[in-house]
């Protein structure tokens, strides 16, 4: 069974933000949003390195990491915890995953490296009101959504 199913893999398509959590070697937590990311098999999520010198350091300190991604509207998503693995051109494995991250960025971002994590678990994120009014359905929760964000 994979680790990364359909329901998992269109949450991820349907996020425009994903928010990686790393750790550094003095045991600091960081949290930073990543624009470029996909689903890579049913295992793997890759990570454009656009402008992440820290998200890189951390994970060659300590692999551990943890990647949030929901739609702002539903208010759903996942954690997926795993470990990283940095990328850089030199390394096995770079090409085939730069070439989905290009098809992603359409030029419009350098990239400086690849986060891959290998994922280990993944659990649900769903918004708090979901079970404080266990009757509400997703679209009335993205009518709230889109009305506390004054949209149309």
């Amino acid at each position: 069974m994979a680790i990364l199913d359909r329901q998992v893999i269109a949450s991820a398509q349907e996020s425009v933000l994903c928010w990686l959590a790393t750790v550094d070697s003095d045991g600091q937590p960081n949290v930073s949003p990543k624009e470029i990311f996909t689903v890579y098999h049913d295992d793997e999520i890759i990570i454009a390195n656009i402008a992440s010198p820290h998200s890189a350091r951390n994970i060659k300190a300590n692999p551990k990491v943890c990647v949030s991604f929901i739609h702002i509207f539903k208010q759903k998503g996942y954690k997926v915890y795993g470990r990283a693995t940095y990328l850089e051109q030199k390394n096995n494995g770079y090409e085939e995953r730069i070439a989905i991250i290009a098809q992603l960025t359409k030029g419009q971002y350098p990239v400086a490296g690849i986060f891959s994590i290998k994922v280990d678990r993944v659990s649900k994120i769903i918004a708090p009101s979901y079970s404080f009014f266990p009757n509400i359905s997703e679209q009335e929760q993205v009518d709230s959504a889109k009305k506390t964000y004054r949209l149309k």
